[in-house]
């Protein structure tokens, strides 16, 4: 009698602890998420414990039912020896084949809101769930607490939990974005001090623009002289955490031949308003030298999407942007001139992989910290991500020198300020170097590493490069400025991406879609 009396206080007190979601973390019937720790928190003191009553944003990411025919797919879809040849998926066919089922979709839903969540967005791909909730109903989800800490590197404070999130063996859950505001979007564009970089550099000044740097015709006499190509029909994305004012664009393209007036689409995410921040470490200057140089090597395209997300770090979350983005198909030319740290990201790289299911082609800035240390470009505290990703296109940078004023090209050197930022960088100039994450993919294997110190088991960072020094740039509401960073050279990319898919359309042909395996 006594024993069973106990075996039945033993199951409700486990069943009270199931209800209220704080069962035991550990066995086989439990999952830990890696990733979620950042690193940095190691050699840190908490100050506290968040507020449990503080609202918070998170995407939950779900994962695919069919990863490894994603794989089989793309691998065919890319070689031209395939009857599947770029024969690209729409958004709904890529969801149907590949993405999480209906079933695992709703499992996850019912998964937040019986932990106290609010769903605030689905994705047609079924590959994030928006939730919401107070402090107490995200530790009870995920097992962990919520802690504060004095960022290292900046004036202010931050949470992260304090263990990897944990959750039933059996619940379809991948990753889960917003458990720490670490990261903050940072802009990759630099600007330019004109006496020091001289005085280091060199840097020759020989475009077009008022204060002699390169602007729209002169990227296009050096990259694509004598075309006729000029986007037409096509449409550039851009990836952004800031707010743009209207009158720096018209007032960059009235520089242009021909002062063309492309139009902008602005897609504003999160809960972010689109106004341009004012602060010292406003991202305006990124948002509009992206929008610029899009136009600049393209400026008959027929729109230009802004998908802006919340630069605020308590509602930042990357993967929403990136998701809107794969869920406009229409849009072949993607760019990227942000980053953030948290290192791999499997929804991530999901994404990407929808993306280039669907032919779309995205270009990443890989960065403006010279080359990578050992382990540098994976690392959750560095703030490149997602510099090391395989399934896009990163993009260095170059010093461009013109014959003339922006009449013709000249020459071409790796973009190197040599101006020392401190521990945190190396220098100032193109990034690139080799991921600890990512094994070699197919298409780098078989070239020769001897002379540029790569490496054949990993993959090597970056793919292309463009022009990245000495730009001229509008922002701010009237003022401009000399700039430089590979985010230059990423929206160029995605520019001169827009004539190549021009071209591709008039010939009756599919877009290129992800270009690392044709070059």
């Amino acid at each position: 009698m006594y024993c069973k009396s106990r075996t039945f206080r033993v199951f409700t007190v486990l069943g009270l602890l199931w209800v209220l979601g704080i069962c035991p973390v550990s066995g086989a019937g439990w999952k830990t998420l890696r990733g979620h720790v950042p690193a940095m928190t190691s050699r840190l003191a908490a100050t506290g414990r968040l507020p449990a009553t503080n609202q918070l944003r998170l995407a939950i990411g779900v994962p695919l039912h069919d990863a490894a025919g994603l794989e089989n797919f793309l691998a065919q879809v890319y070689d031209p020896a395939s009857p599947n040849f770029r024969k690209y998926l729409a958004p709904e066919e890529f969801t149907t084949r590949f993405g999480p089922t209906e079933p695992d979709y709703a499992a996850v839903k019912n998964f937040a809101r019986t932990n106290g969540l609010v769903v605030t967005a689905t994705h047609g791909n079924r590959l994030l769930l928006d939730v919401a909730g107070p402090v107490t109903a995200v530790e009870r989800a995920f097992h962990v607490t919520l802690r504060t800490y004095r960022h290292p590197t900046e004036n202010r404070d931050f949470f992260a939990p304090d263990t990897e999130p944990t959750v039933d063996a059996n619940l379809p859950i991948a990753d889960v974005s917003g458990l720490d505001d670490f990261s903050r979007p940072h802009p990759k564009v630099h600007r330019s001090d004109a006496a020091t970089i001289l005085a280091k550099a060199g840097t020759p000044k020989s475009g077009s623009s008022p204060s002699g740097t390169y602007i729209g015709p002169d990227f296009r006499n050096a990259y694509v002289p004598g075309t006729t190509l000029d986007g037409t029909g096509q449409m550039v994305g851009l990836v952004q955490f800031d707010g743009y004012y209207s009158n720096d664009i018209v007032a960059y393209e009235n520089l242009l031949p021909g002062s063309p007036r492309v139009p902008i689409q602005t897609v504003l995410l999160d809960g972010f308003n689109g106004v341009p921040t004012t602060s010292a470490n406003s991202g305006n200057i990124e948002v509009s030298l992206d929008i610029e140089m899009a136009i600049s090597m393209a400026p008959g395209l027929s729109n230009i999407v802004v998908f802006e997300g919340n630069p605020a770090s308590s509602f930042f979350i990357p993967n929403d942007v990136l998701n809107n983005m794969a869920a406009s198909n229409m849009i072949k030319n993607l760019s990227c001139s942000w980053g953030w740290s948290g290192g791999p990201d499997a929804t991530t790289e999901t994404i990407f992989k929808q993306m280039a299911a669907q032919g779309q082609s995205f270009f990443n800035a890989s960065g403006d910290s010279d080359a990578f240390t050992a382990g540098q470009v994976d690392s959750s505290s560095f703030d490149g991500s997602p510099s090391s990703s395989p399934n896009i296109t990163q993009v260095g940078g170059t010093t461009l020198t013109m014959n003339g004023t922006g009449a013709s090209y000249a020459s071409e050197t790796v973009w190197n300020w040599g101006i020392s930022r401190g521990s945190s960088y190396d220098g100032v100039g193109g990034s690139g170097g080799i991921s600890s994450f990512y094994s070699i993919p197919a298409w780098q294997q078989g070239v020769s590493m001897l002379a540029n110190g790569g490496s054949t088991t990993q993959r090597n960072i970056p793919d292309v490069a463009l022009t990245a020094d000495n730009v001229y740039v509008a922002y701010a509401n009237g003022s401009s400025e000399t700039v430089g960073g590979t985010s230059c050279a990423a929206p160029l990319w995605a520019g001169f991406m827009a004539l190549v898919n021009q071209q591709a359309a008039a010939a009756g042909k599919p877009a290129v879609g992800f270009i690392n395996p044709t070059i």
